[in-house]
């Protein structure tokens, strides 16, 4: 190459020029001696879990002459754009081709998107060709935890049907959320209203919980999340905590459970109060319970209240991860949303 260069340089001219340049530069090539950036397979970086990103290239997208790719997907949806036909889900690892990760999947029909709101639990067919990819077959999973005793639940659903008075419905995502005043594990009495301005993600557990699975994990996902948001706890997002336990979980014993996750009562507060506000904001968002022989029976729900006060996400259940709670509190948290 560099006896063709200077050939060429010095004004080489003629067919023998050309072919000797042409030569060269063929060997060359076929030895690896010259890069050929047009054909460059450098891989897209991977995206992180906490944003929205793009998949990884693990697997090659199909050619015309290939079939379609199909991958089951399960997730949590974390919002909904019907004007450009997309849902944002954080969804679990698909094998082979992403990790788990927030991601917006376009629906293949605008009816898929119907009913959808954040914090459900999906799952889908992932259809990749070579023209891009599709969300099929967009389903909501109800929550039916394994672990729950069928014959509780029955019982639940029993007891709400005999107290002779009717519960209000629950609120639903994009309901205003009326205030409430419960005192927090310092003995301040707090208002939700004094948390405008911030995102509050909020659960209900009691502290007498014997079962790991439940008002530990959420308890132990929120401790999660603290961490994930600890730059932005107090400033822009508070973390409550109510106990449907009132009788037992007093002030004294809701500071020592707080200590036990470390909780800053400015940014983590664990509510307690009356049986009658106790029960009023969990009818409002739908937490049932009664007592059992010393223990609670209880649903679970986590909430996400938007800046303005508003039910922005809600998840029933204890079967998502603390990964994609953070992943709906940081879609929450963005400003643009």
């Amino acid at each position: 190459m560099t006896a063709a260069r200077e050939l060429v340089l010095a004004g080489g001219r003629g067919r023998a020029c050309r072919q000797f340049l042409a030569r060269g530069l063929l060997a060359a090539l076929l030895f690896g001696l010259v890069s050929t950036p047009w054909v460059a397979t450098a891989q897209p970086p991977v995206p992180s879990r906490r944003s929205p990103g793009k998949p990884m290239s693990r697997r090659a997208p199909p050619t015309s002459t290939q079939e379609a790719q199909r991958h089951r997907v399960t997730g949590m949806v974390l919002s909904v754009d019907v004007t450009r036909r997309t849902v944002l889900v954080s969804h679990d690892a698909i094998e082979g081709v992403m990790d788990a990760m927030a991601m917006a999947f376009e629906a293949s029909e605008p009816g898929e998107l119907a009913g959808l709101t954040p914090g459900m639990t999906v799952t889908f067919t992932l259809v990749m060709a070579k023209g891009g990819a599709r969300a099929e077959a967009i389903t909501v999973v109800p929550y039916d935890s394994v672990e729950l005793d069928p014959m509780v639940a029955r019982r639940l659903a029993l007891l709400e049907a005999l107290t002779g008075t009717p519960r209000p419905a629950p609120l639903a995502v994009g309901d205003v959320v009326p205030d409430v005043t419960l005192t927090d594990q310092t003995g301040a009495v707090v208002s939700l209203s004094t948390l405008r301005g911030q995102v509050v993600v909020m659960n209900f557990v009691y502290t007498s919980c014997a079962l790991t699975q439940f008002c530990f994990r959420v308890t132990n996902h929120f401790a999660i999340v603290a961490r994930r948001f600890e730059a932005r706890l107090g400033r822009d997002l508070t973390m409550v905590t109510v106990t449907f336990d009132p009788a037992r979980d007093t002030v004294d014993v809701l500071r020592s459970y707080a200590s036990v996750w470390n909780a800053d009562a400015r940014t983590w507060k664990f509510l307690t109060g009356s049986a009658d506000d106790i029960r009023r904001v969990c009818d409002m968002f739908g937490v049932t319970f009664f007592p059992d022989e010393g223990l609670m029976n209880h649903s679970l729900r986590t909430v996400v209240i938007d800046r303005t006060g508003r039910v922005a996400g809600m998840i029933e259940g204890n079967e998502y991860t603390a990964a994609q709670l953070g992943d709906l509190v940081a879609d929450v948290l963005t400003p643009s949303r």
